[in-house]
């Protein structure tokens, strides 16, 4: 099979599946070019509510494809870094399912999803010190933010790999479910984040990654928007709210 991003929409989820199972799930430049291209598609589409990134079958993503860091190792670097920073600023909640190793450039875009979920026995690591690779700035920031400096150079300055355990400790990920139960979780809880105010999810995503200039421009959307007489209407009436606010095209 070639290697490719596979997807899906399916009750407003997204689910992007990298499949390279030859190389489990590693990323080719092909790959990398692709994920910032569907991940626009996916974000102006109005069906799409969140968005989980997997692998096939037992692997999450082992890195980049090693014969593409050796054709032209600064080109690789930089369409992961695309990749990236397209997951990150995907304007709807994102969700990582990690199953089996979450490595190099795997861990690179977990770590830019919203939220990682892990099944018991997945191994995590960031590996550059094994191939004498400068691990770009943008991505040891978000690193940073996400598990702190010390949790950041202990992965980095090693490139060991650790367990769900020491993940779930420092905050790499944010649930741990034993065999079999993965995806039944993060099934219901994507169940969960689509029954929610997109209004909500998008402004405090946006407030979380540190974009502290933008309380005039959500200011403005509130008010034009019927999701907070919708929240409190459904919450005195004691049924489900029906949120109708969606997430700009653009801005």
């Amino acid at each position: 099979m070639e290697p490719q991003l596979l997807h899906d929409v399916t009750d407003s989820v997204a689910t992007v599946v990298i499949s390279h199972p030859a190389k489990r799930n590693a990323m080719t430049a092909g790959m990398w070019r692709a994920l910032p291209v569907l991940l626009d598609a996916l974000a102006t589409d109005p069906g799409v509510r969140a968005l989980v990134l997997t692998g096939e079958g037992g692997t999450f993503c082992a890195g980049a494809d090693i014969s593409t860091l050796r054709s032209s190792p600064a080109e690789a670097q930089g369409l992961a870094v695309l990749a990236e920073e397209a997951l990150a600023a995907f304007p709807k909640p994102t969700l990582a399912a990690v199953r089996g190793h979450c490595v190099g450039g795997g861990a690179q875009l977990a770590a830019a999803c919203d939220l990682r979920f892990a099944q018991e026995g997945a191994l995590f690591g960031v590996t550059p010190a094994k191939l004498g690779i400068v691990y770009p700035a943008s991505a040891t920031r978000r690193l940073v933010s996400l598990i702190g400096p010390a949790a950041t150079k202990y992965l980095l300055f090693s490139g060991e790999l650790i367990d769900t355990g020491r993940a779930l400790r420092t905050g790499l990920v944010d649930e741990v479910l034993p065999e079999g139960e993965l995806d039944k979780r993060v099934a219901e809880f994507t169940r969960i984040l689509v029954s929610r105010s997109q209004l909500t999810q998008a402004s405090a995503k946006e407030f979380a990654d540190g974009r502290t200039d933008r309380d005039a421009h959500w200011a403005e959307h509130a008010r034009g928007s019927a999701d907070t007489a919708e929240g409190v209407a459904a919450f005195l009436e004691r049924r489900r709210p029906r949120f109708t606010w969606t997430v700009p095209t653009s801005g």
